[in-house]
């Protein structure tokens, strides 16, 4: 069992939270955590194919992140190959997501990406991305259009904010040492999210990095640097908050990380024997979905019942977008070249 870093504390006492908030959380997150589920039955059955990569136990990031600080829809998300909960929050119907999981022209990337690579930009999703690292740059280069936007052509209402989602991997990329460095220099508007899972593939993190606290490499470039438990999400909105309103406020860009934690293996096709029975076990404990669930239940901001009630929902609205993935159409043959290039509308 790799070592367990002291996980930062939280004072729930201290948030400010509606019941109709709280309530969109726990939605966001039992909607990522159904649909994952979904994901994996139908690959099993023959529905998907290639590498899918599944975001269970980290929901508390995205939902924390997107839904808790931002502005769906307005601002940018950029992700990474684990991505179908980060379009999910980021507003992409759940029936586009799936559709584009099973190569259909009704997906949101047109059956062209498939599971890692998600795109939207009706929602100001950046895209999936293969490559570790890859999507770090790209989410630079939407926090630069968004600062030059405002600062130089005078557009006021250019205040968007960029996340950037990567993994533990990524930070040890040079590309995250010489983003990072850019956007600390220009004061992007842009927020760092660093989800460490504790593992990249099947290379534990504190084998693979000098400093395993990522956060810490803030201070290298002057830029604020923030660790948060990342299975609570009352946490991550808190911290994320903090972070989107010094972006917005034209005080640069935050780094952070959440300790997360995936419930499966890197992908469909890991056997999963690298990670102790322990290890698992000691996260599996964690689980956010049901930590916010009693939070909300013990400040009266919702019923068991209530709670039963969204589930309820969730499951009907995944099953309408399979449904609706296998009755599209596959693309058709002859626009194979259509979507290369900047097509006029």
């Amino acid at each position: 069992m790799v070592q367990e870093r002291t996980l930062p504390t939280f004072n729930a006492a201290k948030v400010q939270i509606t019941k109709e908030e709280g309530l969109r959380l726990y939605e966001d997150m039992v909607l990522g955590r159904s649909f994952e589920d979904k994901c994996a039955e139908m690959y099993y059955r023959g529905k998907m194919f290639g590498f899918v990569h599944l975001y269970n136990g980290q929901e508390a990031v995205s939902t924390g992140i997107i839904q808790g600080a931002m502005r769906p829809g307005e601002d940018y998300v950029s992700s990474t190959y684990r991505d179908h909960v980060h379009a999910l929050s980021a507003g992409v119907p759940a029936r586009e997501v799936m559709a584009e999981l099973f190569g259909k022209a009704t997906g949101c990337s047109k059956g062209r990406g498939g599971s890692m690579h998600m795109f939207s930009a009706e929602h100001r999703l950046l895209g999936g991305y293969a490559f570790v690292a890859e999507g770090i740059p790209v989410a630079a280069g939407a926090a630069f259009q968004s600062k030059y936007r405002r600062e130089v052509l005078g557009d006021q209402n250019a205040d968007q904010v960029t996340a950037c989602f990567f993994g533990d991997g990524a930070a040890n990329n040079g590309q995250f040492f010489e983003t990072l460095n850019m956007a600390a220099l220009w004061k992007l508007p842009i927020l760092f999210v660093v989800e460490n899972n504790k593992w990249a593939i099947g290379m534990a993190h504190d084998r693979a990095t000098s400093d395993p606290e990522i956060y810490k490499k803030a201070s290298a470039f002057n830029m604020a640097g923030v660790e948060v438990d990342g299975m609570d999400v009352l946490a991550v909105r808190a911290v994320a908050q903090e972070a989107v309103a010094r972006a917005r406020a034209g005080e640069g860009p935050t780094l952070i990380e959440a300790l997360t934690y995936r419930f499966r293996g890197h992908s469909l096709a890991d056997p999963d024997e690298l990670r102790s029975k322990a290890e698992k076990e000691f996260w599996f404990a964690r689980d956010p979905i049901k930590k916010l669930a009693a939070y909300l239940v013990e400040h009266n901001l919702s019923t068991q019942e209530e709670l039963k009630d969204i589930d309820r929902k969730i499951q009907a609205l995944i099953e309408d977008a399979v449904k609706f993935a296998e009755s599209s159409p596959e693309p058709d043959p002859s626009e194979l070249y259509r979507f290369v290039f900047a097509e006029d509308e």
